[in-house]
């Protein structure tokens, strides 16, 4: 890929990201107050969060796999369920996830 190719993306996903920005801020308040506007808006962060944890947890180069990642996902689930402490599920995670990495090779 060329250099003036990718400031052309860069420029360009600099403007859209601007435009996308603007039209948010173009909504009238009106609609904002509508309950299930609301609730959509309030979801979506969560949302997107969710896929891209799915994204990197589950695929390989566009592939679907199931490995030490997903055991390492599924660790951190629990600790949540189980309410620990956010640097405590980072460690269970990051423990996981790691003996596994280590066991599978």
């Amino acid at each position: 890929m060329s250099a003036s190719t990718v400031w052309l993306v860069v420029v360009g996903a600099a403007v859209g990201s601007y435009l996308l920005k603007l039209a948010g801020l173009s909504v009238p308040p009106q609609v904002l107050h509508r309950p299930l506007v609301r609730r959509a808006v309030e979801l979506i962060p969560a949302a997107l969060l969710a896929a891209l944890v799915a994204v990197n947890v589950a695929t390989t180069e566009g592939a679907l796999v199931v490995d030490f990642r997903l055991a390492a996902l599924a660790a951190a689930a629990i600790a949540l369920a189980l309410r620990a402490s956010f640097i405590v599920v980072l460690v269970v995670a990051g423990g996981v996830g790691a003996l596994g990495y280590v066991v599978a090779g």
